[in-house]
């Protein structure tokens, strides 16, 4: 799709005057700037790797699209959902505009990517499979998310060090497939 543009899409399902269309869209635009910094920089040690920039910014913009259908009313979402349903809506929403490839984005990037297994062991309120990034493009924009929180603290990146303290609760494999990508793209 030529010319697609991110935020008129967003701004179908939000209202730009709302909080939660403020928090979505600073925080998307600082994900998006920070995967493509960790694009470039990739490519710059890897020049024979085949990276598409704009879809990386178009997807990095659009990966939290389906927030304001969860019970976040701290970031103005005020839906039913629970937030950890955020990325499967977001998918629906995407394939649903033509973006299939973009509403994988959604679906995958949460924390460093979810096993079926921590699905199943978590009792997470999810379909029982594998959400985890597979392409170049998904583990760049996933990694790049954990750099930026939806709070007091939206504008500011936080250290991998405290990223890294952050995953741990969720399980040493969820810490382990994070270093991983940051093995991988961050050199």
């Amino acid at each position: 799709m030529q010319d697609m543009n991110p935020f008129a899409i967003i701004q179908k399902y939000y209202n730009p005057s709302e909080k939660s269309y403020r928090i979505l869209t600073v925080h998307s635009v600082l994900v998006a700037s920070k995967a493509l910094e960790i694009a470039r920089d990739y490519l710059s040690r890897h020049p024979e790797a085949e990276l598409d920039f704009e879809f990386i910014e178009e997807a990095a913009i659009l990966h939290d699209i389906g927030i304001f259908r969860c019970h976040a009313p701290e970031i103005g979402c005020h839906g039913t959902e629970p937030y950890i349903r955020h990325g499967i809506i977001g998918r629906e929403l995407l394939e649903q505009e033509g973006l299939p490839r973009h509403a994988l984005v959604c679906e995958r990037h949460t924390g460093a990517g979810l096993s079926r297994d921590e699905v199943l062991a978590q009792k997470l309120p999810l379909p029982a499979r594998d959400y985890l990034p597979l392409s170049l493009e998904e583990k760049i924009i996933c990694l790049a998310d954990r750099y930026y929180v939806k709070n007091h603290r939206l504008y500011e990146p936080l250290p991998l060090s405290e990223i890294r303290n952050k995953l741990a609760k969720y399980g040493e494999a969820v810490v382990d497939r994070f270093d991983e990508m940051c093995a991988l793209l961050l050199g």
